[in-house]
């Protein structure tokens, strides 16, 4: 009886294996499908917990960033605080000429004549707000975009190049273009600082970025776009608005999803030189956090 069982036993678990192999596959296709008539280019890397659970398309081109080196810069300034060189608590003086850029900048918006704000503070208007004041101070404060890019490299994410503060970049648009990074890079600084196997940052900063990361509100139509209302979602944006030929050199969301079951997975997708409606670029963003987000909630 057994031995009469057993081909039968095997038949199912070949479909069944062969049906998991195929599902990630499917959602290749599925994104591939999204992509396909749109005049952009556009860097994907999901990454589950299981390393079969990975999809990359274009994830080793080189992409603007834009904002989304906000993340990495709160990384950097929260390797100086676990050095002791900085403190969260520390309190910093804005002054009027320091809000004086005409970047996007939430703090301006609310202390026209300048304010004493916590480290701590400023970090959260960076990386939750996308504040452009608060991204250069913070980069005055650690040495410089070289400092940032060092400390990444050193922390064994090569493929990223952090050049210039929001105020140079956003003053040229071909500056944008190097201030890089790919799809793969971007999953991988996600990875490494929120699993943190080797201690990279301390448990207190471990649980400030993670925390700020996941009240950030910019982008509602981006990762968030599709999915379920209550998601919760550690992520950043970078989006560079279009120039004088219409062309969108970033429209970015990249992050964290948690799932129901307490599992979760990485998503970055970098939309670069896109003739698309904004519009349409949040929607590839949505489409394709939607259709990641059915693969792993139903595996």
């Amino acid at each position: 009886m057994c031995n009469k069982l057993f081909p039968l036993i095997l038949f199912f678990i070949l479909i069944f294996s062969h049906s998991k192999g195929q599902s990630i596959q499917t959602l290749k296709r599925e994104i591939y499908e999204i992509l396909q008539d749109k005049d952009a280019t556009v860097g994907v890397a999901i990454s589950g917990q299981n390393p079969k659970d990975t999809v990359t398309i274009n994830g080793n081109v080189h992409l603007p960033m834009q904002s989304v080196y906000k993340y990495h810069l709160a990384l950097a300034v929260l390797d100086q605080v676990d050095k002791e060189k900085l403190s969260l608590e520390e309190k910093i003086t804005l002054t009027k000429k320091d809000l004086d850029n005409n970047l996007w900048s939430p703090i301006r918006e609310k202390y026209t004549e300048g304010t004493d704000l916590t480290l701590a503070e400023i970090i959260e208007y960076t990386v939750a707000s996308s504040d452009n004041v608060g991204c250069d101070l913070l980069f005055k404060l650690v040495g410089g975009p070289k400092t940032v890019e060092d400390f990444l490299h050193n922390s064994g994410i090569s493929n990223v190049a952090v050049r210039y503060d929001e105020e140079i970049q956003q003053a040229n648009w071909d500056l944008q273009y190097e201030n890089w990074t790919t799809a793969k890079a971007s999953n991988k600084a996600l990875k490494v600082f929120f699993e943190n196997a080797n201690g990279q940052l301390s448990k207190e900063s471990h649980a400030f970025i993670w925390k700020t990361m996941k009240s950030s509100w910019t982008g509602a139509n981006c990762i968030r776009g599709h999915l379920p209302k209550n998601t919760v979602i550690a992520h950043k944006t970078g989006h560079s608005g279009k120039n004088k030929d219409g062309l969108t050199g970033a429209q970015n969301d990249v992050g964290i999803v948690f799932l129901p079951n307490g599992t979760y997975f990485y998503l970055s997708v970098l939309v670069s030189d896109s003739k698309e409606d904004s519009k349409v670029n949040e929607k590839i963003i949505a489409d394709i956090a939607k259709l990641s987000w059915d693969y792993f909630n139903h595996k």
